[in-house]
């Protein structure tokens, strides 16, 4: 039998992205999805305005089409956010917000959402800026999709324990079903039901549309 728990649906978010104004709105819809999914609606607003300032300040400060890489992880009892680039010169600078102009505050904003838990990394070719927000352990424990979870945690242990291979997702003695192999499921889940539509006369495509419409209106009410 393969277990999947719902730490499966806390793995760190890693995201890489080219700089620019119109990616910011994207990061922002991905960070709220990410962290209702986590359990943790009543962060999503400081985590937004964090990322929003982290990506700002490399899209004035090192220019527009930037690689950069967004690293979001839970790690009790922080939320932790990372903004990586490949420029080790231009470093965040904490400005008093009473001094500056608008365009400045970025930092001191981060400074004061996060209770002064930032800071910088530097690596040999980029350069990581990274922020914490504390979060209530009990509450990112807490997952808030409910029902819906359950029973998919149910359907891939099932289609897990006979599809794939012996002993592929097993880490020893019954252990949790890793990340990979439990997307592996999901995704065979998903085509198999895909194969099963197509059979019966019914469009594949009309029905993930519905269905994603569906999940966002849900995650919509959650948050």
């Amino acid at each position: 039998m393969i277990y999947v728990s719902a730490r499966v649906g806390r793995e760190p978010l890693l995201h890489t992205f080219i700089a620019h104004p119109n990616e910011v709105a994207q990061l922002r819809r991905m960070l709220k999805l990410r962290l209702i999914l986590w359990g943790l609606p009543d962060h999503v607003d400081a985590a937004q305005i964090c990322v929003t300032e982290l990506v700002t300040n490399v899209i004035r400060h090192v220019g527009e089409g930037t690689p950069v890489t967004l690293r979001v992880a839970l790690s009790e009892p922080y939320l932790r956010l990372e903004v990586e680039d490949p420029d080790t010169r231009a470093l965040p600078t904490l400005l008093a917000a009473s001094t500056v102009s608008e365009s400045g505050r970025g930092m001191a904003l981060v400074d004061a959402m996060t209770d002064h838990r930032w800071g910088v990394i530097l690596r040999g070719d980029s350069k990581v800026v990274w922020c914490e927000l504390a979060v209530d352990a009990s509450a990112a424990c807490s997952q808030t999709n409910g029902p819906r979870c359950t029973r998919a945690e149910a359907i891939l242990d099932l289609y897990g324990s006979w599809s794939l291979p012996r002993g592929r997702a097993m880490a020893g003695g019954g252990s949790l079903l890793s990340m990979t192999a439990a997307e592996e499921a999901a995704i065979g889940v998903m085509a198999d039901v895909l194969h099963w539509l197509h059979a019966h006369g019914h469009d594949p495509d009309d029905v993930l549309d519905r269905a994603q419409t569906h999940f966002e209106a849900e995650i919509s009410e959650v948050a």
